[in-house]
């Protein structure tokens, strides 16, 4: 179905056309940002059943759910719901109401009414985050699996907005099931924001401390710097999924959209086989050249094939709000695609590998090698912005998180050009511009230097930083947050949160060919022990659904970067202020 030049550059590893098992075969779009807010309000339908707008954040919960499961089952990707405390409050008020009445007809002294409603709402508010995680980690789409999801929450300052916040992370602190294992999904991304929870005077700077406190725990939230996130997109949202990101869109009647849009899919160059077939660097720019223009087709490809689907194949992304618009039976779908409402993706991967093909392994402190990566993100970006006017779609760079692509390019052009030193040598590539796992730079260091490249790659980004246990030094962790927030538009915290039921050991378990095991009790049945590790954007349970060779050898060569501690200081959230390395 491919055309032929993208075929044969995807079968011989020049590029790669993502999602193969889905996409050409069927119409499907990638990830999104789901419409709840208008689908709560208005109501929708699901399958034959018309559903009213809940009355109850238990029951806009449970659609919530309901509304993932039909969503993922639709599409391949990841799917958002963002800003969840803002959506979900007008429904968590209809509890307070409610219980407020009850108190009026039951309890004569008045001065309790309000304190007697606020308490059961927030016991309402905090069953009703626990069963929608564990109903996302319960379900079981029609692709076998449970919905990559990804909650964003954090900017609400109502009681009932702060409430749903401490809710969803108390939940995710708690753990799931009798051994209070680390919930996979939904991924929880945690806003941050000046003058809303950044410093100590903020009004929800507990959640914060809440939110840091977790993520200690759970390696989840990841966070989003509101303000750079303003300026790297063009707009506040959370990502699609992983870490593919909307551009700031504006409808024709000027009111900004982000809810209801969409990606088209991921095209990914290998950029490390470019280099290694140059022998110059101007030989590099003009094989890039050549790679593009079949990067080009492919993305066209994609687009075409997506708009060949009718509403009634989709009908909870097409018909009945998903995607924002309600189309009817037999409506053009492309109507909610063109004119740059959704996006579709140039993917990049391993310009660590192309500066170590004509700079040497240690180039990350060289400018002159930097300038060269980033001018390769600037020549991707220029070209998509170019195809964005020609034809009318928001082509966008997007930092590709390899979770299989990491081994397979490394691995063909390993069997092509031999082993080459820091290049195929290592068994997998570096994801897109990220900082090499196998050095020990400071937090600090790695977000400075990482930092220049997401302006070009707005598409799709994620920083992380590695850590060792931060149960005891919170306030390290969230000196790095805090550092971040200027610098960076989102950031992910890799700590070891590894447990086994056996011995109670918790931390890093050991890698070995037969799976990550207990450096105890050398315990690795997956039914006695709980192995987390971030295989990409996601968190992972290897031990469940085990990883390809190439990500495996990436995850055991990454180092723990420096920590720090903080001394007690109320000097706000500058860590140059009271920071010890």
């Amino acid at each position: 179905m491919l055309p032929e030049a993208v075929a044969l550059a995807h079968l011989n590893g020049d590029l790669h056309y993502h999602d193969l098992d889905y996409h050409p075969y069927q119409p499907m779009t990638n990830c999104c940002l789901i419409d709840f807010k208008t689908m709560f309000k208005l109501g929708f339908k699901i399958g034959n059943a018309e559903v009213d707008s809940p009355k109850s954040i238990q029951t806009a919960t449970a659609q919530m759910a309901q509304i993932i499961a039909n969503v993922a089952s639709s599409q391949y990707g990841g799917c958002s719901a963002d800003r969840i405390d803002e959506v979900l409050a007008p429904y968590a008020q209809l509890n307070y109401e409610k219980h407020l009445k009850l108190a009026e007809d039951w309890i004569p002294d008045t001065t309790q009414h309000h304190d007697f409603a606020t308490a059961r709402t927030k016991k309402d508010i905090y069953d009703a985050m626990q069963s929608l995680e564990y109903e996302i980690n319960t379900l079981y789409t029609s692709q076998g699996q449970t919905p990559f999801t990804t909650l964003g929450f954090g900017l609400g300052t109502s009681w009932i907005e702060r409430e749903i916040q401490r809710a969803i992370l108390k939940v995710r602190l708690g753990g799931i099931g009798k051994e209070q294992r680390t919930a996979i999904f939904p991924k929880l991304v945690f806003s941050l924001k000046r003058g809303v929870n950044l410093a100590p005077k903020d009004p929800n700077y507990d959640i914060k401390e809440l939110a840091v406190r977790c993520a200690t725990k759970r390696m989840y939230p990841d966070v989003l710097m509101y303000d750079k996130l303003v300026e790297l997109t063009g707009s506040f949202k959370a990502p699609m999924g992983c870490r593919s990101f909307l551009q700031g869109w504006w409808d024709e009647h000027g009111q900004e959209i982000n809810a209801g849009r969409m990606n088209l899919g991921v095209v990914t160059l290998n950029l490390p086989r470019i280099a290694l077939e140059s022998q110059t660097l101007n030989e590099f720019w003009q094989q890039l050249e050549g790679k593009l223009e079949i990067a080009r087709q492919a993305l066209c490809y994609r687009i075409e094939r997506v708009k060949e689907a009718k509403p009634f194949n989709a009908p909870i992304l097409y018909q009945h709000g998903a995607f924002g618009r309600k189309l009817s039976r037999d409506g053009k779908v492309d109507d909610l695609f063109r004119d740059k409402r959704a996006t579709i993706s140039l993917g990049y991967i391993g310009l660590y590998e192309v500066a170590t093909r004509f700079f040497g392994p240690d180039w990350e402190t060289d400018q002159e090698s930097k300038a060269f990566t980033i001018d390769i993100v600037k020549k991707l970006y220029q070209h998509t912005q170019d195809w964005g006017n020609q034809y009318g779609y928001h082509f966008s760079v997007y930092a590709t998180p390899s979770e299989s692509l990491t081994d397979r390019f490394c691995r063909l052009d390993l069997e092509r050009f031999g082993s080459v030193p820091d290049i195929t040598d290592k068994g997998y590539y570096m994801n897109s511009f990220h900082y090499d796992v196998r050095k020990k730079p400071t937090p600090f260091d790695k977000i400075d230097f990482e930092a220049a490249y997401p302006p070009y790659s707005s598409g799709g980004f994620i920083h992380y930083c590695e850590y060792p246990n931060m149960v005891q030094n919170p306030k390290a962790l969230e000196a790095v947050w805090d550092f971040a927030y200027d610098r960076v538009g989102y950031l992910g915290t890799n700590t070891p949160i590894d447990k086994c039921f056996e011995c109670g050991y918790e931390g890093d378990f050991n890698p070995t060919e037969r799976g990550f095991e207990c450096p105890y009790c050398k315990n690795r049945n997956p039914e006695t022990c709980d192995v987390v590790k971030r295989t990409c954007g996601y968190l992972g349970n290897p031990q469940a659904r085990p990883m390809v060779a190439g990500r495996h050898k990436e995850i055991v060569a990454r180092q723990k970067h420096l920590t720090i501690r903080i001394k007690s200081s109320d000097k706000g959230p500058d860590p140059a202020d009271d920071k010890e390395v």
